[in-house]
């Protein structure tokens, strides 16, 4: 059980036994539950055939929602993503789940992410603009310009999430490209 647990992400060897013995302590009718839940989940959650977002059914409940803007397809780089564009209530296109981002140091090349997959919806849906929703790191940027370059002789627009400084922080506490992105990016005040 340890070895299963120390496997999942940011899970070490004492949390995982932590854990272990935490299920151990437990009513057995808890470890059944959890163990039902995790083979149902396995068994029943499939990845979504237009997006590759989590589903339980062929199309997510956001692709086959005709109530979104399916013209505008939001990048993303994981489900996670999708969770937290979709807690903000303030977007409601659709979108598209890479799978992960371009990490030569791990291996990951644009042949490992859902690239293609993109590039055919964009061929055949009537999508207007593409925004790219990855985190800022050297390989979100990467992954970025990568589709950017890709994407550019399509007839629509491309654009980014903006970035700059989250609310309720000291600027002296921002990093440098943090910042400055906040400065050459900046917009009028009031608007």
């Amino acid at each position: 059980m340890v070895n299963e647990l120390s496997r999942l992400p940011g899970i070490g060897k004492k949390t995982a036994l932590r854990l272990a013995l935490h299920i151990l302590r437990e009513e057995k009718s808890y470890a059944n539950n959890l163990g039902n839940s995790i083979i149902k989940m396995r068994e029943d959650i499939i990845f979504c055939e237009k997006c590759n977002n989590i589903s339980d059914d062929i199309l997510c409940g956001i692709c086959s929602n005709h109530k979104r803007d399916e013209n505008l397809i939001c990048v993303v780089e994981n489900t996670q993503d999708v969770i937290a564009i979709e807690n903000t209530s303030q977007f409601n296109g659709l979108y598209h789940v890479l799978g992960g981002i371009i990490s030569p140091v791990e291996g990951i090349g644009p042949n490992d992410l859902s690239i293609a997959s993109l590039i055919k919806r964009i061929n055949e849906e009537k999508t207007n603009e593409i925004i790219l929703a990855l985190p800022s790191t050297v390989e979100g940027d990467t992954t970025a310009y990568y589709l950017y370059k890709l994407l550019k002789d399509f007839e629509i627009d491309i654009t980014t999430i903006a970035k700059g400084i989250s609310i309720g922080e000291e600027l002296e506490y921002a990093d440098e490209i943090t910042l400055g992105r906040s400065i050459i990016n900046r917009h009028p005040f009031g608007k």
